[in-house]
């Protein structure tokens, strides 16, 4: 089997490097072998991934600002608390906040982005509890928010 980083080679995706915090929190805080990822806006290769579903985006484009959230998700993992992806145990939760109008009604949809790319990653211990819920607006424009729960093998 692969290892998940070939794995996101093979789906032409490198792991961006981390974002600093920009106010009072940690980016990972780490309780034995749980990791509490603080949440990770939407950024891609050309910067935040701006934009309000049901108006600016639709379901794909804010499928891959989950995405790119999830991608900074794993970064933080692998750089910022110096973990080796292949130690993943579980993804236990992900809350997922979506930049939407109030009609929009798929939150759960865009969600699918992180969900889905975590379960290609990692299989069964991609698979998670999930909260996913519209916001009126995100730090900096950004289209999702997602804060993860991961708890590793050691």
């Amino acid at each position: 089997m692969q290892d998940i980083e070939s794995r996101l080679a093979q789906l032409g995706v490198k792991l961006p490097k981390p974002a600093a915090a920009v106010a009072s929190y940690m980016p990972v805080r780490t309780v034995g072998r749980t990791l509490y990822i603080s949440g990770q806006i939407s950024a891609g290769p050309e910067g935040i991934i701006r934009g309000i579903l049901g108006d600016t985006m639709n379901v794909a484009e804010g499928q891959q600002a989950a995405t790119a959230a999830a991608l900074s998700i794993l970064s933080h993992i692998r750089f910022t608390a110096g973990r080796d992806l292949e130690h993943i145990a579980s993804i236990v939760k992900l809350t997922v906040l979506v930049a939407a109008t109030p009609q929009f009604t798929e939150h759960h949809l865009v969600a699918n982005g992180a969900s889905d790319l975590f379960v290609h990653l990692l299989g069964e211990n991609g698979q998670h509890a999930r909260a996913a819920f519209g916001a009126t607006g995100l730090p900096f424009g950004a289209a999702v928010e997602i804060d993860a729960i991961v708890e590793m093998n050691h």
